[in-house]
C-alpha cells in the first residue's frame, strides 16, 4: 500500500511540541488535512493507542509495506 508526499508532511505538523500522539488525534488531523484516501487507508490500519513520533513512522512504513497484512501490523505474514 502506497503512501503520498502528504503523509510525512502531517505527521512532521503533529510532533511539533509534542512527544507522544493518540491515535485518534492523528486521524482527525488527517481528515482535517484532507489526506488522499491512500494515506487515511494506512491510518485507519493504526492500532489504537499513543505514538512517539518515530514508533508512528515505524508503524506507517510496516503498514504501507507491500504485501502487509490488511489486519494488523503485528501480524507476520504467511507463506
Amino acid at each position: 500500500m502506497a503512501t503520498t508526499a502528504a503523509l510525512p508532511e502531517l505527521v512532521d505538523e503533529l510532533y511539533g511540541g509534542q512527544e507522544r500522539i493518540d491515535r485518534n488525534e492523528i486521524y482527525r488531523r488527517a481528515v482535517a488535512a484532507e489526506l488522499p484516501s491512500d494515506d487515511m487507508a494506512v491510518l485507519d490500519r493504526l492500532p489504537e493507542g499513543e505514538y512517539a513520533e518515530d514508533e508512528l513512522n515505524e508503524a506507517i512504513a510496516q503498514i504501507a509495506e507491500p504485501g502487509a497484512s490488511p489486519l494488523s501490523v503485528a501480524e507476520e505474514p504467511t507463506d
